[in-house]
């Protein structure tokens, strides 16, 4: 039971995190239609500066957010304006997948150019350090990065619920039509959602490599895990995204601890069919479009 419990213990702080990532997966898709391929690529990107950052000047990985974050800000909305924008409405579910896949794999090119592709990890001072309470070990990192990420999610429905940025982007969703014809131009919200979205994944990334070791492929695990995350919770649905990120980071680490740490990532995918099969449209999903 012990062994249980630390499990847990381990699955929320990592959960916290996944939740991070995929809350800007299904805000993305939540405001604009679009599968975002390239969110797990923007995760090791964020990774790498932020490995460079600490390897080069010293700065610590949490505090790279504050560099990290505008900075994808910046490319994601880049990223929406010169390729997803120029997509046809009643095409951009299906193009954008491609898009941003080759969006992904510019930026794995990229990073293999620069960074090779041996693994590299961010091994700060306290790396190791944990903390026990009550007989139970908690990483100091993983316990850092889950209050990271609920703070970084806090301010994000803060800014969606009590801003009127936040009240064009739920109008935006809702009703594109509609929120257009009250002055609210959809055109930019997009791209400022897409690179808001994007800026979950950096702030992610920043601390990414404090838990894992990650090369430039490690998009490819990352993103199939983020899409699991986010139809569990429910398309479009911003509390969805943290619930199931907790909820699948718990079965992952639980596994891991009381089986084989070779199955975890594979609770993923068979928590999210387990649900599927009683609720198709995920835990919080509606019939409509959208429910951030």
């Amino acid at each position: 039971m012990h062994t249980i419990i630390q499990g847990i213990l381990l699955g929320i702080l990592t959960g916290g995190v996944y939740a991070l990532m995929a809350s800007g997966q299904t805000l993305i898709f939540g405001i604009m239609k679009v599968v975002n391929l390239a969110q797990g690529a923007m995760v090791i990107l964020s990774a790498y500066l932020s490995y460079s950052l600490f390897t080069s000047l010293g700065v610590d990985p949490f505090l790279s957010v504050l560099i990290t974050t505008p900075a994808l800000f910046c490319l994601g909305v880049a990223a929406q304006w010169l390729f997803l924008r120029q997509l046809r409405r009643e095409d951009v579910a299906e193009l954008s997948i491609l898009v941003t896949f080759a969006i992904a794999l510019a930026v794995e090119g990229a990073l293999s150019v620069f960074y090779s592709t041996t693994y590299k990890s961010v091994n700060a001072s306290y790396a190791n350090s944990s903390f026990t309470v009550a007989g139970y070990h908690i990483s100091a990192v993983r316990l850092y990065a889950f209050l990271l990420s609920a703070a970084v999610i806090g301010l994000l429905y803060l800014l969606l619920h009590r801003t009127r940025f936040g009240r064009a982007v739920r109008a935006t969703v809702q009703n594109p039509e509609a929120a257009q014809l009250l002055g609210v131009n959809p055109g930019r919200i997009r791209a400022l959602g897409f690179g808001l979205g994007t800026a979950t994944a950096a702030a992610a990334g920043s601390v990414f490599g404090l838990i894992y070791p990650f090369n430039s492929g490690s998009h490819y695990d990352l993103i199939s895990q983020l899409l699991s995350v986010v139809v569990l919770g429910g398309l479009g649905s911003l509390g969805g995204a943290i619930v199931a990120g907790v909820l699948i980071g718990v079965a992952s680490s639980v596994v891991s601890v009381a089986w084989s740490p070779t199955w975890s990532q594979f609770t993923f995918f068979v928590v999210l069919l387990a649900v599927l099969l009683v609720r198709p449209r995920g835990l919080f999903g509606t019939v409509m479009r959208g429910a951030i």
